[in-house]
């Protein structure tokens, strides 16, 4: 894969708790040169990852529920209300774990429509979390059915920090489970080019990462 398709592929996540502005600020410049997909930032950072994107082609996300997903519906609600608000275009929402694995598909339907309905209306993009590493085949299974009858548009890996990453079977598992109009975001320690290519390949049509620099590079590295 060209580096460029491949960057095209990337949410470059700048989700680190101590981050400062300028740490943000330098992400985003980053992103930039990379042209990566967009930017994946913090709740309170979205309106300035906007501000330092104007005149590029990388998108602003943000996070909703992160990362546990426990928040009751309406805070999720609000929050992504507010990061819409803001200039967000994408939003990346934490499941309720504790609902999944007690397959409570109704609970996990009634906090995501609200917000799937919100950003239809204004043309963005929800992305629901499910932490597969933390959940057994079935649940996936079931959340992904779930999700897929709604609608949304992506159902994705991980948050990044929980007990695992990405792997190749969830995503395979994920993307068998979901609807064709249903794409799968894989994410959370994706640090090599094998790694990115496999999941790709197993149906992945976007990744989350904060090694973006060395996948690009890798990448590069190959076509010589």
């Amino acid at each position: 894969m060209r580096p460029e398709d491949l960057a095209r592929m990337i949410d470059h996540a700048l989700l680190k708790p101590m981050q400062t502005d300028a740490d943000l600020k330098q992400g985003c410049l980053q992103a930039a040169g990379w042209n990566v997909f967009s930017v994946c930032v913090r709740p309170c950072e979205v309106r300035l990852a906007v501000q330092e994107l104007k005149g590029s082609s990388v998108q602003v996300g943000t996070v909703i529920g992160f990362p546990q997903g426990g928040h009751h519906p309406r805070i999720k609600l609000a929050e992504a209300a507010q990061a819409l608000a803001d200039g967000a275009s994408e939003l990346d929402m934490v499941a309720n774990l504790g609902k999944i694995r007690e397959n409570s598909w109704s609970y996990l339907t009634d906090e995501v429509a609200p917000i799937l309905e919100m950003t239809r209306r204004q043309k963005r993009i929800l992305k629901v979390i499910l932490e597969t590493a933390m959940l057994s085949a079935e649940e996936k299974i079931g959340a992904c059915e779930t999700l897929g009858r709604l609608g949304v548009d992506f159902v994705k890996t991980s948050t990044g920090y929980g007990d695992g990453g990405a792997t190749v079977d969830d995503v395979r598992l994920m993307r068998g489970a979901s609807p064709a109009g249903v794409q799968v975001k894989a994410s959370g320690g994706i640090r090599t080019l094998e790694q990115a290519m496999a999941l790709v390949e197993a149906g992945a049509t976007r990744l989350g990462t904060a090694s973006t620099g060395s996948l690009l590079q890798a990448a590069e590295a190959a076509l010589r």
